[in-house]
């Protein structure tokens, strides 16, 4: 009776851990852009290859996981005792960190092979893409001078999960760009860095040990408070232009996304508040907003 049971638990508690790894709450990041590029997609070409958005969308969040994982393996001796972020399997001895590494490696591969047929129906642009997303999400945490350790984090973040996200997406299903998809690359990509500023702001101490200059630190928190404001506020400032009428000229209800605002203030507030201590809940809320800014843009281009 107690093997079954005691294996049963076995693989419930290695799954909790490799999901606790993944960071399943950032993974929203990677799904906006698609889910967003898509729909622009369909409103402008009047069909959507949901074949193909599955495909976009596997790869995406492979590509974030892989990130995720190879960023705590990466991390797995410089992350200290005191650290305020959720976590780390690997620094804290729950996984082996070869064996988180092999993990984001196979997320790699898999997004890797999924891409092949990304670039057999999108074509070099896909391949440039594709490439650069996955060199981009090893050279986050890995290499000699890791992106997360400097100040080019956040860009990082709005030009793979924003621009390139949402560009690469609606390229995949109607082999055009336009403007419309660079501003919707903006529209999810400002608060999806805001994400990451959250993340460097509660760590500055941590990372300021690990000999790390991100820009949190170099903004101060005071500084970064106000960049985090304009980061989550800007989408709406987006959504609103007259041109190139990202939402204003479709749909009966463009004022969906706006619900959100009243939101973002309040995290704005939070972020001029809150004690460090409580940064993992605002790192939260912030990736969900991102979420809600794209899944209510999508329902009033598509209402």
């Amino acid at each position: 009776m107690n093997g079954p049971a005691q294996t049963l638990a076995h693989v419930h508690n290695s799954l909790r851990l490799w999901w606790l790894a993944a960071r399943p709450k950032t993974l929203t990041i990677a799904i906006s852009p698609v889910i967003l590029g898509t729909t622009l997609a369909w409103l402008n070409a009047g069909r959507v290859d949901v074949w193909l958005f599955a495909l976009t969308l596997i790869a995406a969040v492979l590509i974030q996981a892989g990130t995720n994982l190879h960023n705590d393996a990466a991390d797995e001796k410089s992350d200290c005792a005191d650290r305020l972020g959720p976590p780390r399997v690997s620094a804290q001895g729950l996984l082996p960190p070869e064996q988180v590494r092999r993990a984001a490696w196979a997320c790699f591969a898999a997004a890797f092979v999924i891409g092949i047929y990304l670039v057999w129906r999108g074509g070099w642009p896909i391949l440039l893409i594709g490439l650069a997303s996955i060199a981009a999400g090893i050279a986050y945490s890995g290499g000699p001078k890791p992106i997360s350790h400097t100040r080019l984090g956040e860009l990082f973040v709005i030009v793979f999960f924003g621009l390139a996200g949402v560009a690469g997406t609606y390229w995949l299903q109607t082999h055009t760009i336009n403007a419309q998809a660079l501003l919707g690359g903006f529209v999810v990509g400002l608060p999806a860095a805001a994400v990451l500023l959250v993340n460097n702001t509660r760590d500055v101490l941590q990372d300021a040990a690990a000999g790390r200059f991100t820009l949190a630190m170099w903004l101060g928190r005071q500084r970064a408070a106000y960049v985090y404001a304009a980061l989550v506020l800007l989408p709406y400032v987006l959504l609103a232009l007259p041109e190139p009428g990202f939402i204003t000229s479709h749909g009966r209800f463009p004022w969906l996304p706006f619900l959100t605002a009243p939101y973002a203030a309040w995290l704005v507030f939070g972020f001029r508040r809150m004690p460090l201590a409580q940064f993992n809940l605002l790192l939260v809320n912030t990736a969900k907003l991102q979420f809600a800014i794209s899944a209510l843009t999508c329902l009033a281009l598509v209402q």
